[in-house]
């Protein structure tokens, strides 16, 4: 079966069918490639051009370990190439966790009676933030479970709530969504409300899977998920973000169709999804699901390298589902932002046993714990830069015209000014003496051997920010 938006988007070009599994397994079913093709395909990749399903189907279809370590390189190559050094950092902030729909894999589900059921009310938002704030968080992503409550209005007002606290010097600049699919009114009203990405994650793009793990709940309806974000798309929400649950299907599928959902959202609205998002399973409280599909620790490496190269400007969000060994090898292979500090449960953050995992009150099981500033001061520590950027949605700097900048290469130019400039400040608000004096040493080692633009600029809104001066950016 084809699966469509014609039942449920109203633009033309959206109603042409986009996702074939008969078609992507078909890829798969490919002969092993040869050592030649692999290096095209990878070139190609390295010359900044999108790949096909075809050609990415060559590089999961490779098993060479020679080859298999010239994808990672290439992946490395083309990472520095369009996003430089900077690693954006962001936490996610769960809003209520009440839910309707019953997923096999979802600490959430609505079958579970010993999860803890809470909604933050307005004072705890405030709590939750001002402690994430205190931190050094600049970028903040909602989370909501699937429920009439969690309508579009109830949305827009909790996003409204977090950019209105103040504690010290902290603020948020930016707050995505993760939450159920919306009508294209709905998601206006979001909009509105000033979110920068809004995200939905198919979970698995298999039909007979999907239909598997999601047995009961709104969420069930595979065809309205798939074509929830083309309905963000026509109420003019052009930042969106898109994802797979690897484990619950063959992740060489996963990775396939994921790229074939890039080819639809640019071959109907012309801009691809600005993050693509890749969780591996995880330990949940009433966890139900088969692990014929789990993903080695190998597996998951190589097709964070796969998608970088198959997709070489769309930003990818890896989370603290992943243990830090992981984490840190990934990044050099594609990822280009990370939480920190994660805390999942409900009132997490400003709780005093916020350390302490509890499945029956957090959606999964977080791999990594390291704070915000552990996270910071080993990023500094491998040469990386930390950033807390929100410059180009401030800008205008999304969608088609985020793409104008990328595709020639010229995002980077602000990127690397930027991330110093979000740096600096957390370095003089919240960073310990050593974190402080390694990161500035890190910055003005990049100025000086980095070709960067408007380098007197820069340095002269550091000297800014360093003698008190917020928000400056390029």
């Amino acid at each position: 079966m084809i699966y469509t938006p014609e039942k449920y988007s109203i633009k033309d070009e959206a109603m042409k069918p986009f996702i074939d599994p008969e078609e992507i397994l078909n890829y798969l079913k490919a002969e092993k490639p040869s050592k030649e093709r692999v290096r095209e395909v990878i070139q190609k990749s390295l010359n900044k051009n999108r790949l096909s399903l075809e050609e990415t189907a060559v590089l999961i279809n490779t098993e060479d370990p020679e080859l298999i370590k010239e994808i990672k390189k290439g992946a490395q190559t083309l990472k520095k190439n369009v996003y430089g050094d900077r690693i954006v950092l962001f936490a996610p902030l769960y809003i209520g966790n009440l839910c309707t729909n019953n997923c096999q894999y979802c600490g959430f589900r609505v079958t579970n009676k010993d999860q803890v059921r809470k909604t933050l009310n307005k004072e705890e938002i405030v709590k939750e933030v001002s402690a994430l704030q205190d931190a050094g968080h600049k970028r903040l992503i909602l989370v909501y479970g699937e429920h009439p409550k969690y309508g579009p209005e109830f949305i827009a007002e909790s996003v409204k709530e977090v950019y209105k606290v103040k504690s010290g010097p902290g603020e948020i600049r930016r707050v995505n969504v993760n939450a159920a699919p919306l009508s294209i009114e709905g998601f206006k009203i979001v909009k509105e409300s000033g979110i920068g990405t809004y995200q939905i994650f198919q979970e698995t793009y298999h039909p007979e899977t999907y239909a598997k793990v999601h047995p009961a709940g709104f969420k069930s309806d595979f065809g309205n998920r798939l074509v929830a974000l083309d309905r963000a798309q026509e109420a003019l929400m052009d930042d969106i973000g898109i994802g797979a649950l690897f484990g619950l299907y063959d992740w060489k599928y996963e990775v396939m169709a994921l790229l074939r959902h890039v080819n639809h959202f640019e071959a109907v609205y012309n801009i691809g999804p600005h993050t693509i998002s890749f969780p591996r399973i995880q330990n949940a409280s009433s966890l139900n699901v088969d692990d014929k599909y789990f993903v080695s620790d190998e597996d998951f490496v190589k097709l964070v390298a796969i998608l970088r190269l198959a997709v070489p400007y769309t930003g990818m969000i890896l989370t603290a589902r992943e243990p830090a060994h992981i984490r840190n090898e990934v990044l050099t292979y594609g990822v280009s932002q990370i939480d920190g500090g994660t805390n999942i449960q409900m009132e997490g953050y400003s709780e005093e046993n916020a350390t302490k995992q509890d499945l029956d009150t957090e959606q999964f099981e977080i791999m990594d714990t390291r704070s915000l500033g552990e996270i910071i001061k080993e990023l500094i520590a491998t040469d990386y830069l930390p950033s807390f950027c929100t410059a180009c949605y401030r800008l205008g700097r999304t969608g088609e015209h985020f793409m104008e900048f990328s595709v020639p290469g010229f995002i980077k130019r602000f990127c690397g000014p930027n991330a110093m400039l979000t740096l600096a400040e957390y370095l003089e608000d919240y960073a310990d003496a050593d974190t402080k004096e390694k990161g500035y040493k890190a910055i003005f080692r990049k100025i000086d051997s980095e070709d960067i633009l408007n380098k007197e600029e820069l340095l002269v809104k550091i000297e800014k920010v360093r003698n008190g001066e917020r928000d400056l950016y390029f």
